[in-house]
């Protein structure tokens, strides 16, 4: 048997999780990537497959390193582009990740800027 690596149990937390976490089109989900260099975040309609609204410390105007700070500019951001997109509620996915440090600086970024989950 095939030993797991990080990744792969983060995978299958992930897969657990979205059993569970769906965005429609009224409450759309917020969806969290994280890697050692970057954070990035999206907000998804998942009856259409569509990306609402997206913020990442890859792009041009949050260019940085992935700590806390920039992880809550990101959450500012986003919830900023999602005001902009219609939308005021989503569901958190937390991607596997544990609600701790950059996640959840992202998410009081987020909340900061108007979002409720």
């Amino acid at each position: 048997m095939a030993t797991r690596t990080r990744s792969d149990m983060r995978k299958l937390r992930h897969e657990r999780i979205r059993k569970h976490i769906t965005g429609t089109t009224e409450v759309p989900r917020l969806a969290v990537f994280r890697s050692e260099k970057h954070i990035s975040a999206q907000i998804i309609d998942d009856s259409t497959g569509r990306t609402l609204a997206a913020a990442g410390t890859t792009q041009k105007d949050l260019k940085g390193n992935a700590n806390k700070v920039t992880a809550r500019k990101v959450g500012e951001t986003l919830g900023k582009r999602a005001k902009e997109a219609g939308v005021t509620k989503v569901v958190f996915d937390r991607g596997g990740y544990r609600y701790h440090g950059r996640v959840a600086e992202l998410a009081e970024g987020a909340r900061s800027a108007g979002l409720e989950f």
